[in-house]
């Protein structure tokens, strides 16, 4: 029980030096992935459409 309770005292040491991000940093962050997230769907989504035209071209003739 002492090593938890030494444990749990050190993380709390520990995260009172932590540099926590701001609500502004936090929002650009948050926009930057969800940008980046709808670019890279679009991407994917586009590039599934070629290769599902080019494999029916390949395999159908059409």
């Amino acid at each position: 029980m002492n090593k938890v309770m030494k444990f749990l005292r050190e993380v709390r040491t520990e995260l009172k030096s932590v540099s926590w991000p701001t609500r502004a940093d936090l929002i650009e962050g948050t926009t930057a992935v969800i940008v980046m997230s709808i670019i890279t769907a679009m991407f994917l989504f586009f590039v599934d459409i070629i290769f599902k035209l080019l494999i029916n071209k390949v395999i159908f003739g059409y």
